[in-house]
């Protein structure tokens, strides 16, 4: 079976240590890396402002060597959306142990993405086996290809677009209050995962009420808007390759326009 890459991050974001044994192929718990053998298509609606983490569990592939994460995310569960809208409760997050999720599963790396909130209203996925993180249940919803590194992950660079490989689909409705950032060649660029972390710093309400002024490494050329959409926005990356871009806030956006979505807001 081909595997889906993990649609719901940023790669970089995965900041995973490696020991140096790594750079060999290490065998890993052989009851993860099914998880997504038999996943099955899943479509989830009013999603917009849920709170979720990843949760990221890297090895050696065992057919070619190279390192890759499977990615669990709390939203695609059996269990749904709760009324809360907190699919990742912070007390249960804050005491997440990786280092015993690494040893429990004979892992190269075990590491966390998030707390976010997703801002999409709807998303299609493929969703795996779900596992009990600390109390925190995830499905495995695709496997991110970390290429042949040595050594560890380092963080995305802010405003430094990458690819993803996903079969998927997204959805913003009409009427939804969205961030777009216009780079200088003409893109936009819509936010897909706002950052709030283990210390949250402002609320997303706040985030969108500071605007521009607050982006203190935008390129040259790049502005940032606040737009209420006119029309619904569907993401359904031609190819099955995204085009997606960390901001200096860790919040994550996917490219817009043709390849990417039905129109460009």
């Amino acid at each position: 079976m081909k595997l889906q890459v993990c649609h719901l991050s940023v790669a970089a974001l995965l900041a995973v240590s490696l020991p140096a044994s790594a750079q060999q192929p290490a065998p890993s718990s052989t009851s993860i890396l099914a998880d997504g053998a038999n996943a099955k298509p899943l479509h989830v609606d009013n999603l917009h402002e849920v709170r979720y983490i990843e949760i990221f569990l890297a090895h050696r592939d065992p057919k070619t060597g190279s390192l890759v994460a499977g990615c669990y995310n709390t939203m695609f569960t059996p269990a749904g959306i709760p009324g809360s809208r907190d699919t990742a409760p912070q007390a249960l997050v804050a005491a997440l142990d990786f280092d015993k999720i690494k040893k429990k599963y004979n892992l190269l790396g075990a590491s966390l993405n998030g707390p976010k909130l997703w801002m999409t209203d709807w998303s299609e996925v493929r969703a795996g086996v779900v596992r009990d993180f600390g109390g925190i249940k995830a499905a495995w919803v695709g496997q991110l290809n970390m290429g042949d590194i040595k050594g560890g992950v380092d963080g995305a660079t802010p405003y430094k677009p990458q690819t993803i490989a996903r079969k998927s689909a997204l959805g913003w409705n009409m009427g939804t209050k969205v961030m777009l950032i216009d780079d200088a060649d003409g893109h936009t660029w819509i936010l897909k995962g706002f950052q709030v972390g283990l210390k949250p710093k402002q609320t997303y309400e706040d985030f969108l009420a500071a605007g521009e002024g607050q982006f203190k490494k935008l390129p040259p050329g790049w502005k940032v808007r606040i737009v209420t959409l006119k029309k619904d926005l569907i993401e359904k990356p031609k190819g099955g390759v995204a085009t997606i871009m960390p901001d200096e806030f860790f919040n994550v956006y996917d490219k817009t326009g043709p390849g990417m979505t039905n129109n460009k807001p």
